[in-house]
């Protein structure tokens, strides 16, 4: 009958919608959270130079910039310009060369020290806006006791170019424009300039490979969105029982 049996009806077709519903919220979360996934945008990398530290028979990452690093006598350090996605993981300095190698024939200086350098400019895949980088070289700086890695590489690779937050852009003129650029700019900024970023340079590198692995403002947004409409909608099912 009409005053029982539609009633009993609208509640069946009320707990079969709810399912539904649920289902269709469920896949609404899950496309805002696959929208919003780190892995979902690719990486990029950038045009910069690493300073690396030897040890042994193997590149250690330098956790120091090149204004803060006070090689000892004897010591080797390398760098490197190349494109890489994160600090610490990017292409090591080519060679195998050690102190006694590069420096055997630098007498040393009174009360300074040497320090073997090996200066790597990279790769034509590195190089921006398809310019063809130096060879790699070798050099043995001969330098005050207490010289910094940069005093050292003043001495044998200038001109040396810093931006003005004191990261160093360029190594023997070496690119002549642009600091630390996305890989996918061709010529990047001009010469000194350069944009707000961390200085890549000297971040340790398990804090360089952080990335942003929460989730953002918008997928927190669009969770809470789907949600309201979820709660809406049930609402509105319950209410039509009434």
């Amino acid at each position: 009958m009409t005053s029982g049996g539609q009633p009993r009806r609208g509640r069946r077709t009320i707990r079969q919608a709810i399912p539904r519903v649920l289902v269709a919220v469920v896949g609404g979360a899950l496309l805002v959270l696959g929208a919003g996934a780190p892995g979902a945008q690719a990486a990029e990398g950038y045009r910069y130079w690493s300073f690396w530290d030897r040890d042994g028979d193997s590149w250690v990452y330098a956790t120091k910039g090149p204004g803060l690093e006070r090689p000892a006598d004897g010591d080797v350090h390398g760098v490197r310009f190349a494109v890489s996605e994160e600090s610490g993981g990017g292409p090591r300095p080519r060679g195998a060369a050690g102190f006694d190698a590069i420096c055997g024939g630098t007498p040393p200086g009174d009360g300074g020290k040497r320090v073997a350098l090996v200066l790597d400019f990279g790769t034509a895949a590195d190089a921006p806006g398809g310019r063809t980088p130096p060879p790699a070289r070798t050099e043995c700086a001969s330098v005050a006791e207490d010289a910094t890695l940069g005093d050292a590489l003043a001495a044998v690779a200038e001109p040396l170019r810093y931006d003005s937050n004191g990261l160093l852009c360029a190594i023997d003129g070496y690119p002549r424009s642009g600091c630390a650029e996305p890989a996918a700019s061709d010529d990047g900024a001009g010469a000194g300039e350069a944009r707000d970023k961390v200085d890549i340079s000297t971040v340790p590198a398990d804090e360089a490979d952080d990335g942003d692995s929460g989730p953002s403002t918008g997928t927190v947004g669009g969770l809470v969105m789907v949600a309201v409409l979820a709660g809406l909608t049930v609402w509105q099912l319950r209410r039509r029982r009434t």
